[in-house]
């Protein structure tokens, strides 16, 4: 049996109104992921605009899986949270299964 790919939460967070909410969120995300295995691979770095309108910061969060992922995301310390965030700012938030080493851009033609 292959190996399970890696998973991603990544958001694109605008309007972020920085205040106790989001920054107790800040200090609470962290133990959430943890258990599941989750971790920043992007984070408060400011992105250079090439194409398009960007206008929010880039967040993407790293789980072993799309089962760790989503079990992070329905956690009872993830959801306690969760308001924190999306009550004080705005935003567009993903799921999505990542790839090996080995994918080339024509195989999403016979997948």
């Amino acid at each position: 049996m292959g190996q399970k790919s890696k998973a991603y939460a990544i958001a694109y967070l605008r309007n972020v109104r920085m205040g106790d909410a989001i920054v107790e969120y800040l200090e609470r995300i962290d133990e959430t992921l943890a258990p599941y295995d989750g971790h920043f691979i992007v984070h408060g770095a400011a992105p250079e605009r090439i194409e398009g309108d960007w206008d929010g910061a880039p967040i993407v969060i790293e789980f072993p899986d799309y089962d760790h992922l989503k079990d992070w995301y329905e956690s009872p310390d993830y959801r306690e949270i969760l308001p924190l965030r999306t009550e004080n700012s705005d935003g567009v938030v993903i799921f999505v299964e990542g790839v090996d080493r080995s994918h080339r851009a024509t195989d999403v033609l016979t997948g």
